[in-house]
């Protein structure tokens, strides 16, 4: 009870005045028997005034435009291990039916529709990372885009969306065709940082290959289709397939070749005129080079493919004639048409 009386706070001037005789030493209260009883010694219950604000707490006001967000302030320690704690309880939802509300939403909007973000546990951002540098994991080829060409397959991540068409150039993986080392593919320009939707086209040949002569119960003749090269053309404003104003944006063409294991931005050529803001259903693009020249044009430029077989079987015939009859003169060209 004296070790009470001791920290309590010390009595205004009035009451002390009025009771000089109740203060105890310190030496006094602290041989004094337990059962010695003391006057209560507590001031009257004064209610405390209306708390000030405190001067050190950051407050904007609405007219402030250059007020702080709560992000640009330090959090103690144990605030930061509470905000830990609720993000490692969340509630969890369907990855598809999230996309198909956020696409819905977006549907109607103006400009280039951006695709919602999903975040994936699973998602590991290569950018930066050298190319052609072996990972020490495995992923889950069932959240990729799996592209087979003719000397490897690649891996594009691939977020959860009903149709099936939405990359995230983020994360590639490339490996030998049917194996597991996967690496860091080349990226030979500027990827785009969020989601797209692509339509996949593939350039290659077919390999027929003959029975041998000495073996007649061999197979007969066997063709192989041979992918160099594969095209992901975006969608235009990222539209979906099914939408009415559907239509590809020939202008954005990321192509992904075999022999180099790399992926890139074609350089497109455009000579319809009307720019950005034309009509894209007019479109045309023409592939030409063995996959390495693009030129969209106007549809009513189209040749007949007749045409176009004839105009390329007669260059290949006079680079022929050329390589002939260089053997019989002493000039490189002539001009013998």
């Amino acid at each position: 009870m004296a070790a009470i009386a001791l920290l309590r706070p010390p009595p205004p001037l009035a009451a002390a005045a009025k009771l000089p005789s109740l203060a105890i030493p310190t030496s006094v209260a602290a041989a004094a028997s337990p059962f010695l009883s003391l006057p209560n010694l507590t001031p009257p219950l004064i209610r405390p005034r209306r708390a000030r604000r405190s001067p050190f707490l950051v407050r904007v006001d609405d007219g402030d435009g250059d007020g702080g967000s709560p992000e640009d302030y330090d959090m103690d320690e144990d605030e930061v291990e509470e905000v830990d704690n609720k993000k490692d309880f969340e509630v969890e939802y369907d990855p598809l039916a999230m996309a198909a509300s956020f696409a819905a939403a977006s549907g109607s909007a103006a400009g280039d529709d951006d695709i919602a973000m999903v975040h994936s546990k699973s998602f590991v951002s290569i950018q930066g990372w050298g190319s052609e540098m072996v990972v020490d994991y495995r992923i889950n080829e069932d959240e990729f885009h799996k592209i087979s060409l003719l000397d490897c397959d690649f891996f594009i991540r691939k977020p959860p969306d009903p149709d099936n068409d939405v990359y995230d150039f983020r994360e590639m993986y490339v490996t030998p065709p049917d194996t597991d080392i996967y690496a860091i593919p080349k990226v030979l320009a500027p990827m785009p940082q969020k989601y797209i939707r692509c339509a996949m086209s593939d350039y290659g040949c077919y390999n027929v290959t003959e029975p041998p002569i000495d073996a007649p119960r061999d197979p007969m003749y066997k063709s192989d289709r041979e992918i160099t090269k594969v095209f992901l053309t975006k969608h235009y404003r990222n539209r979906r397939l099914g939408d009415p104003e559907f239509v590809l944006d020939f202008e954005e063409i990321y192509v992904i070749d075999s022999k180099t294991k790399s992926i890139t931005r074609a350089k497109v050529i455009v000579t319809v005129p009307g720019g950005r803001n034309r009509d894209r259903k007019d479109d045309l693009l023409v592939i030409r080079d063995n996959g390495s020249s693009f030129k969209i044009i106007h549809a009513s430029e189209k040749d007949d493919p007749t045409t176009v077989i004839e105009r390329e079987e007669w260059a290949k015939t006079r680079q022929d004639m050329e390589r002939h009859l260089r053997k019989l003169r002493d000039f490189s060209i002539s001009n013998w048409f």
